[in-house]
């Protein structure tokens, strides 16, 4: 009688994951359990305690975790999420600002400052829209629930400004009050999904800006990749292989529902992201 590997993955739960999920497909070898955790807590647990045997991971945590000489993660080319960012910068309603280029200068409010919906705005600002990443002001903390901190330590070159925000506040009020000219978020803030109308998206049509980008770099920006423990991946190399290849076969399922969520994607298709492509009013 076979023996299977015991696993336990934490991941959303995404369309192309469902099967994964449900049982209707299985890893071969391995006894799967799967945890549909948020995104924000199965990162914070794995970059910090390694509790799952495989996770799903933010992929700029990921690079970071590669920067020591022991790093505890292997990535498997699996990545169950990608989106386009041009749609995460907000403003208050009546800010001036209405182009990408005039956030050279301003104080701005990521997550975190690894976050990757933060590196890939950065990095697309400061290739495209001449706002080099040290001219920005950047304040970390929760967009609406505060005390977030930083998963994993940084060591940033100088002239980069990053200071974490008041412990008892949210990157939301700061930039309801002023003190904030922006944020960079991968998620749309809850009072504008009540239909508040003091916060806006930056640029009027997201969309066509993603488009644009799209057409002049081919990219579909990668957001989360899947990662084993190391020390799994050391025990049971085959594992990479078997996970990556029922990963990618996994059929597709989507509801309206989860088209309408307001972080992470629920579907991989930058067609069918209703919320993040209206233009702003």
């Amino acid at each position: 009688m076979s023996v299977r590997v015991p696993i336990t993955i934490a991941c959303w739960d995404y369309d192309r994951t469902q099967a994964l999920a449900d049982g209707r497909i299985r890893p071969e070898g391995v006894d799967l359990t799967y945890l549909a955790l948020p995104v924000e807590e199965t990162f914070f647990r794995m970059a910090r305690y390694q509790e799952f045997d495989a996770a799903e991971m933010s992929l700029s945590s990921y690079v970071l975790s590669l920067s020591g000489n022991d790093s505890p993660f292997v990535a498997i080319p699996i990545f169950p999420s990608r989106a386009f960012r041009h749609n995460g910068i907000y403003v208050r309603a009546q800010s001036p600002l209405r182009e990408l280029s005039e956030l050279a200068g301003k104080t701005v409010g990521i997550p975190e400052y690894q976050v990757t919906a933060a590196v890939w705005i950065r990095g697309i600002l400061a290739e495209f829209h001449q706002v080099p990443v040290e001219s920005v002001r950047y304040r970390t903390g929760g967009l609406q629930q505060s005390g977030r901190v930083e998963k994993i330590q940084l060591s940033l070159p100088a002239g980069v400004d990053v200071e974490p925000v008041p412990a008892d506040q949210t990157l939301t009020d700061l930039l309801l009050s002023g003190e904030l000219d922006a944020i960079y978020s991968p998620r749309t803030p809850q009072s504008m999904l009540d239909g508040d109308i003091s916060i806006r998206r930056l640029l009027a049509d997201p969309r066509a800006a993603e488009e644009e980008y799209f057409t002049r770099t081919g990219i579909f920006p990668i957001m989360h990749v899947i990662v084993l423990r190391r020390d799994l991946y050391q025990s049971h190399r085959w594992l990479a292989r078997s996970r990556s290849s029922r990963l990618s076969s996994t059929p597709s399922t989507t509801s309206s529902k989860n088209l309408a969520r307001p972080r992470q994607t629920a579907i991989c298709c930058p067609g069918c992201m209703p919320r993040s492509s209206r233009p702003s009013r």
